[in-house]
């Protein structure tokens, strides 16, 4: 479990980040969270899906790694093979999350930026500095923290589309039995996509709705996207078959 330490100048100024292990991070991963901002560069890789929460049963967008709990089947040879590396993976070892004190000098407004202290990137030599010798942010951390930012925006942009479609009732279960190359079948459980039938009966009205919101966009890239199931299932016949 993650071991949150809120970062300021002073006390982790020598801390660093050995970045090859940061995607450590997603190595047993099977769904990963996503945002909509990053739908089209997942879209051409991954298939993104709609699952609920575990702990609030609210729907989620997230990329599909693997077809079981723990299954990666883009990390290979002890590196992640995606040409993408998605957002949630991109920005540990660092979280944001309210401030319990608005005048904490490390956080901007009611956030606090903080690092895990026990991810495996927390590195005691070598690896990007946070910080210079005077104490300014260097460009990793800057880069890191609009990583950030990017998921802290996407999290409203996540719940406009979820309502669009929900109200629109765009929403159903995915229903696909898949079976491998050593005669092993699995289940899609517990997902959720777009009803392609009900999107292409929405009314003029309805679609210019969704294209003033600029949703469109990303409505397409989740429907696309289904398409990358094959090469999950290349993927996993060729472990099975190795």
């Amino acid at each position: 479990m993650a071991q949150l330490v809120a970062i300021d100048n002073k006390n982790d100024l020598d801390l660093k980040i050995d970045t090859s292990k940061a995607e450590l991070h997603g190595a047993n991963l099977h769904l990963v969270p996503a945002v909509v901002s990053e739908f089209t560069n997942m879209a051409v890789q991954y298939p993104l899906v709609i699952t609920k929460h575990a702990d609030t049963g609210q729907f989620v967008f997230a990329a599909m790694l693997g077809f079981e709990a723990g299954e990666n089947l883009y990390w290979q040879n002890g590196q992640w093979q995606g040409l993408y590396l998605p957002l949630q993976i991109r920005r540990q070892p660092f979280f944001v999350n309210r401030a319990e004190d608005n005048n904490s000098p490390t956080g901007t407004g009611d956030y606090v930026v903080s690092f895990d202290s026990q991810s495996p990137a927390i590195a005691k030599e070598g690896g990007q500095a946070l910080f210079d010798e005077s104490g300014a942010e260097t460009e990793f951390f800057q880069q890191a923290k609009s990583c950030l930012a990017q998921l802290l925006e996407g999290e409203s942009a996540n719940e406009n589309l979820l309502e669009h479609l929900i109200s629109l009732e765009l929403l159903q279960v995915m229903k696909m039995e898949i079976t491998f190359v050593n005669q092993q079948s699995t289940v899609l459980n517990g997902l959720y996509t777009v009803d392609t039938e009900k999107l292409a009966a929405l009314s003029t009205e309805q679609i210019s709705i969704l294209h003033k919101a600029g949703l469109l966009q990303a409505i397409y890239s989740l429907v696309i996207s289904l398409g990358q199931i094959h090469q999950l299932i290349d993927l996993k016949n060729k472990q099975l078959s190795c």
